[in-house]
Order: structure tokens, then C-alpha cells, then sequence
């Protein structure tokens, strides 16, 4: 039996870090790197996960099985980076072998034996006891409520059930980001991030579309808020957020432009007393049940201001249920909707919505005078910690995974015993193991910075590998199942299916690398 040897792993880590530190020096000094998208797109994902390995450390000190999946994890981050470099050394600025003196490392630590003895492990998340008990109190209301629904949900493509979105009201979930004084559970310390990323994992394992991302845009428009709203708007829209009284569905994304916001076209025209909205949204999920739209126009029609011409709007609409709705105002103006099918994610629904001279009242433009051209900065400080939720709940799909994989590879007998015992089932379940602790401990970490006012970059990482790895888990588990994992009446099908949508909301995977990843790595070495 192998043992975790942590100080092997730092000596192996720093050459992946020295890798990084050259390869992104290498990278500033490019003319254009437009010219160099897939090397950029490799070194944000290989420095992502070398990051999370750094922040593994601590974590592998804290006993043998934190040891074991610390060292399993940045063997592989460092495979995974050695594959990226490998022919390919001169494109990123090093020299041919510069991870030879990790494979020893590398070898002893990605050993199929030694990765298969993580197959079943139980290592601890060593959280304290408050947050041990908001994971308690989500994960019964997860299984309870949530579970015995989801499959209904996504087979169907139901709404979600009132029941539900009661039950989470009750528990306080809208309230996590709203700060104390307008109703909410918002403290101001650490506890307010780490108990939404809990909550989101917890919430997640039941269900993506009908648990986990309900949190996600309340804490959107609280975070926008926040960061630009005046405090007439804060004592209106806070304590309705905190207690589902109001749901929100955020409006940014149109037909022609997604990531790219700078170029939008929907547009906000001043009138007595308030704006008209024209244009289409798209992706806008959740807009159906939700009572308001957070939603990002042109207020400024000097197309050359890109980004700095938009303005961020609170838009009252009514509640719909279904897969359409059409709205009208006695001032003439009309809001239509109809949902987008999708393969997963189902539940919330994703509708594309036409506006035609939708009045918005004066009071709410966010920000009010103050805001206008500052919607930008307000809905990114919103997208930055949904980055982060969306990390927590590719975590708690991935545990979904594993646990239905691990419980089918022990109940089914193939060739005279059952699946589990195969070496390769065990080294499967085993790398899955590593990688869903280490996005776990890591999504804990950014939170702790996001606490204090930092990690934006680090929110940006950790969603761009977990949302990637979560395809893996859940194909691995899938492929466990063997035929019954096609089936749509084992949940681990719908888990596959849901994990794809991870690495395309809250910024796609290759906007987020190379826009956001590559580009502040870049600026910290020029």
C-alpha cells in the first residue's frame, strides 16, 4: 500500500509551476494572441488546475486519505500538463523535458494500484461544525423534497414545484447573500460564501435544473446590487429576494451575442418617467416562474462605447408557468416568451424572450443617474460568484455520479463478480474520488478569498476544471453502467446530460479561458 509522501508532491508541483510561470512569460511576449488561441486555451486550463494542486497542500496534511487524494490529484493535474506540452514544448516557450523529473512522482502516484485503493475512500471536507450542519440541513431537504421529484422533472420537463421553492424559502436559501439588515442571513465574513457553496453542492446532488441552480440568480442580482444599487433599491428588492417573494431570471445573453456583451443590441429608450425595452434575449433561464428580470441593455446609442453604453435594469413581469407566455402593459408594450428545448437542465427552462416598448419605471434603472453606462461592472461582480455556485454545483453533480456508480458497480455481477472488484471499475471510481474532493476543497478556498474581496481570477479557474472534469466523472459513471447507463430510468443518465451544460452557462469554457483566464495571467507578468 502506497503511501502519501506530501513532500514529494510540492518538489513535483514546482516544476509544474515553474512550467506555468515560463510558458505565461512566453505567452506576453506574443504579438497577437488571437494567433495563439488553443496554446492560451491549454495553459488557462493546465494553471487552473495546477492552482487547485497548490491548494491541496494543506488540505493532504491533514491525514493519510487527505494525503492520498492530495498526491493523486497533482500526479494527474501534472500528467495532464506533461500531454499538453508534449511535441508541443516550443509553441509554449520551454524546453523538451521539462517534466521529466516529476514522472517518477507522476508514475508512483498514477499507479492504477494506488488509484484504486481511492475507489471507496471516505476523505473528510473538514468543515466546522456550523458548516457541517448547513450541509446537513440542505442534504435532508435534497433527499427529501428534491430527490423523489427530479426525475418527474427532467423527463417531463415540468416547471419546478412550488413545494419546492417554498421549502428553500423557509430554509433561508434566497436570504444567503442578503446582508442582515434588509432581512437576509449576509454577515459580511467567510460563512456568507462557503454556506452558498454548500448549499448549491448539497442541492446539486439531488438535482442541477430543480435544486441546485435556484440559489444562482437571487445571488446574481444581490451581488449586482451590492455593488451599484442605490439604497432605495437595497430596502425594495433585498428583503423580497431573501424570502422568495421575488424570483429572478437574468437577461444578458441575445441571439447574436452571448459572452461578447460589449456588442448587444437589446436597448433601453429613456420616456416620461421610465424606459422602454427593445430587442430579444435569449437563455434566460428560470424568466418563466420568476417575478423579475435582472436584465443588461443599451442605454447609450453611441455604439463605440461598447460595454460602458450599457445600464443594468430591475424588470417586474408577471409569474408564468409552462413552456411560453405573452404579456402585455395598458401602455402598449408586450413581453413574449417560449422555452428552448434542451437536453438537460430541465426544470428551470431557458426561454428566449422578444421586447416590444416594455416600460420599466424610472426607479428601476440600477443605480439610478449614477448607473447609467456602469451595468457592466455591476452584472460581472454578480457573474464572478456565479462562477464560483456554478463550481459547487458541477460538485454535487459529480457526487451524484460517483455515488450511483459506486452503488451500481458493487450490486452488479459481471463474469462471475461484481464490477467493483475489476481493477479498472476501481481505478475509474478511484480518479473520481481525487478529482471531486479536490474541486470540493478548492471551491472552499475561493470562497474564503471571495469572503475577503478577492479571487476573481480564482472563481474564474475553478469554474473552467470542474465544469470540464464534471463531463468526465459523469461519462465515467455513465460507462460503468454499461447499457442501463443509456437508460433514461437510471439517474445517472440525466446526470451525464446535465453535467454538459456546465462548461457553457456563466461564461463558456473557451470565453472564460482565453478572455478572463489567459488574459489576467498574462497582465500579472507584463
Amino acid at each position: 500500500m502506497t503511501t502519501p509522501d506530501l513532500q514529494a508532491a510540492a518538489d513535483a508541483l514546482a516544476i509544474g509551476v515553474s512550467v506555468i510561470d515560463r510558458a505565461t512569460a512566453f505567452a506576453a511576449g506574443l504579438p497577437d494572441a488571437d494567433d495563439h488561441q488553443s496554446f492560451l486555451y491549454d495553459l488557462a486550463h493546465a494553471a487552473s488546475a495546477v492552482e487547485i494542486s497548490r491548494s491541496l497542500l494543506d488540505y493532504g496534511a491533514k491525514g493519510d486519505s487527505e494525503g492520498k487524494i492530495a498526491c493523486a490529484f497533482i500526479a494527474d493535474a501534472l500528467a495532464d500538463l506533461h500531454s499538453k506540452l508534449f511535441g508541443r514544448e516550443e509553441a509554449w516557450g520551454v524546453n523538451e523535458g521539462e517534466i521529466d523529473a516529476a514522472r517518477g512522482f507522476i508514475s508512483q502516484y498514477r499507479a492504477p494500484e494506488f488509484v484504486a485503493e481511492l475507489a471507496t475512500i471516505t476523505a473528510p471536507s473538514h468543515l466546522d461544525e456550523d458548516f457541517t450542519m448547513v450541509a446537513d440541513t440542505f442534504r435532508r431537504f435534497a433527499e427529501d423534497k428534491v430527490a423523489p421529484q427530479a426525475e418527474h422533472i427532467h423527463r417531463q420537463d415540468t416547471d419546478i414545484p412550488e413545494d419546492i421553492i417554498e421549502g428553500l424559502a423557509e430554509l433561508g436559501c434566497f436570504g444567503l447573500s442578503v446582508p442582515e439588515e434588509y432581512g437576509g442571513f449576509a454577515t459580511g465574513s467567510e460563512s456568507d460564501y462557503m454556506g452558498m457553496v454548500i448549499a448549491t453542492e448539497e442541492l446539486s446532488r439531488a438535482s442541477l435544473g430543480a435544486g441546485g441552480s435556484l440559489i444562482t440568480r437571487p445571488e446574481i442580482l444581490t451581488r449586482a446590487l451590492e455593488r451599484g444599487g442605490t439604497e432605495e433599491q437595497k430596502r425594495e428588492w433585498f428583503p423580497k429576494i431573501a424570502t422568495g417573494e421575488t424570483m429572478v431570471a437574468v437577461a444578458v445573453t441575445e441571439p447574436d451575442y452571448g459572452s461578447d456583451v460589449a456588442n448587444l443590441k437589446v436597448t433601453a429608450s429613456k420616456v416620461d418617467d421610465g424606459w422602454v425595452i427593445n430587442g430579444v434575449k435569449t437563455w434566460c433561464t428560470f424568466a418563466g416562474r420568476a417575478n423579475v428580470l435582472m436584465l443588461l441593455a443599451r442605454t447609450d446609442p453611441d455604439r463605440t462605447k461598447t460595454h460602458r453604453g450599457l445600464s443594468l435594469f430591475i424588470v417586474p413581469k408577471p409569474q408564468a408557468e409552462g413552456h411560453s407566455f405573452e404579456f402585455s402593459q395598458d401602455s402598449g408594450g408586450s413581453m413574449e416568451g417560449r422555452a428552448i428545448p434542451t437536453l438537460g437542465y430541465r426544470g428551470m427552462h431557458s426561454f428566449e424572450i422578444a421586447f416590444d416598448n416594455w416600460f420599466v419605471p424610472e426607479e428601476n434603472l440600477i443605480g439610478g443617474e449614477e448607473g447609467l453606462g456602469k451595468g457592466f461592472y455591476m452584472q460581472m461582480a454578480g457573474f464572478e460568484n456565479g462562477r464560483l455556485q456554478t463550481a459547487a454545483r458541477a460538485v454535487g453533480v459529480m457526487q451524484a455520479a460517483y455515488d450511483e456508480a459506486l452503488a451500481y458497480a458493487q450490486d452488479r455481477v459481471v463474469f462471475g463478480q461484481p464490477v467493483a472488484e475489476y481493477q479498472l471499475t476501481q481505478t475509474k471510481l478511484g480518479r473520481m474520488a481525487a478529482i471531486i474532493q479536490g474541486s470540493r476543497q478548492y471551491s472552499y478556498s475561493v470562497a474564503q478569498m471571495m469572503a475577503k474581496g478577492e479571487g476573481s481570477l480564482e472563481a474564474s479557474m475553478v469554474k473552467a476544471y470542474v465544469c470540464k472534469a464534471a463531463e468526465w466523472v459523469t461519462r465515467e459513471a455513465l460507462q460503468i453502467h454499461g447499457g442501463f447507463g443509456f437508460a433514461e430510468e437510471y439517474t445517472v443518465s440525466r446526470l451525464f446530460v446535465d453535467a454538459r451544460v456546465l462548461s457553457i452557462f456563466e461564461g463558456a469554457d473557451e470565453t472564460l479561458c482565453l478572455k478572463l483566464i489567459a488574459r489576467r495571467l498574462l497582465a500579472e507578468v507584463q
